[in-house]
């Protein structure tokens, strides 16, 4: 982030925000098997996530919000932010933590008006030019991948790790690097100005999610130290 920030509720919010995005993880299907959602979530955040999107692409909209309160109810027992990947009407039909989009989904100055000033707004971002607009739109913090090779999303697009540090440097609010990151490539990102790195595999394709998880935020906490 840019050095020399005001000081005041805004700065200080921004701040507690950057804190809480240390290890973000992103939900996915894909691995469960036998087990279900709620219960690898639990086990995620018994390992000390501290950031949780619902990510969800094939279940029909009464499903998704019955599985969203439910996980919602979850992270609060954690005191852990919960926002809605992509779907704002279900985001503020429950009365989300917040909403993350993308490029592609619904505009952020859009999705601000709708959503209002105090709820979180993520905004995905693979450029110096969409960060800043993001930021001028109103995202409270950015997404930046994907900053490894990864299997999780089809479209991903690479970004630099040039880019990302130039994207940290151009904007104010707090940057979270996404994609292909595990414990063992984590390191790579020291020094690029990152608050944290969200996750999906990383978490929740491992055997012991609640011990993999533990180990991954050690990671993170060592390599964003100053």
């Amino acid at each position: 982030m840019k050095t020399g920030l005001h000081e005041g509720p805004a700065a200080e919010a921004r701040e507690e925000l950057a804190k809480s995005l240390l290890l973000y993880a992103v939900t996915d299907r894909h691995w469960l098997g036998s087990r279900t959602l709620y219960d690898v979530v639990r086990e995620s955040l018994d390992g000390g996530v501290t950031f949780l999107q619902l990510r969800e692409k094939d279940l029909d909209e009464e499903h998704f919000y019955e599985e969203a309160v439910q996980l919602q109810t979850l992270a609060a027992e954690y005191g852990v932010p919960f926002v809605i990947n992509d779907n704002v009407d279900i985001a503020m039909r429950m009365n989300a933590d917040g909403v993350h989009v993308g490029q592609d989904d619904m505009e952020a100055g859009d999705v601000r008006a709708l959503i209002g000033p105090h709820k979180i707004l993520g905004v995905s971002a693979q450029t110096v030019e969409q960060a800043v607009r993001a930021e001028e739109r109103g995202a409270d913090y950015l997404g930046v991948g994907a900053v490894f090779p990864t299997g999780s999303k089809d479209d991903a697009v690479e970004v630099s790790h040039e880019t990302l540090k130039a994207i940290c440097e151009a904007v104010s609010i707090p940057v979270v690097a996404i994609g292909g990151i595990t414990r063992e490539n984590t390191a790579q990102l020291k020094g690029s100005g990152i608050c944290g790195i969200a996750v999906i595999s990383a978490i929740y394709a491992q055997k012991n999610i609640c011990a993999a998880t533990a180990l991954l935020r050690e990671t993170i906490e060592e390599t964003i130290k100053d």
